[in-house]
């Protein structure tokens, strides 16, 4: 079990920045990626930035260059940065842990980004 408790959402104004944290407790020595994903209302979840146990990354398009994942140095939280925040980037947060054979996710935080 994995159990992630996600923090840093709230309201912005187009442009600004954020910074969304993500740490996991339980069987973290399972984890081998970490991500973040969004949902807006009667839209699907969709991957926002992956994070790969080698280190690897993967961002959706609508977010290279703006947004940029990492973990900290215990590995078992995991951080995205996002900047230059646009009105569209406005969702439901959510952070997900991959293990070999479950996944487990945050309860979602919201980042709002006003006009």
């Amino acid at each position: 079990q994995v159990q992630l408790v996600e923090s840093g959402g709230g309201l912005v104004q187009a442009g600004g920045s954020l910074r969304l944290s993500c740490t996991a407790s339980g069987s973290i020595y399972s984890i081998v990626d970490m991500g973040w994903y969004r949902q807006t209302p009667g839209k699907q979840r969709e991957l926002v930035a992956l994070i790969r146990s080698g280190g690897s990354t993967n961002y959706a398009d609508s977010v290279k260059g703006r947004f940029t994942i990492s973990r900290g140095n215990a590995k078992n939280t995991v951080y995205l940065q996002m900047n230059s925040l646009k009105p569209e980037d406005t969702a439901v947060y959510y952070c997900n842990a991959a293990l070999v054979a479950n996944q487990y996710w945050g309860q979602g935080t919201q980042v709002t980004v006003s006009s």
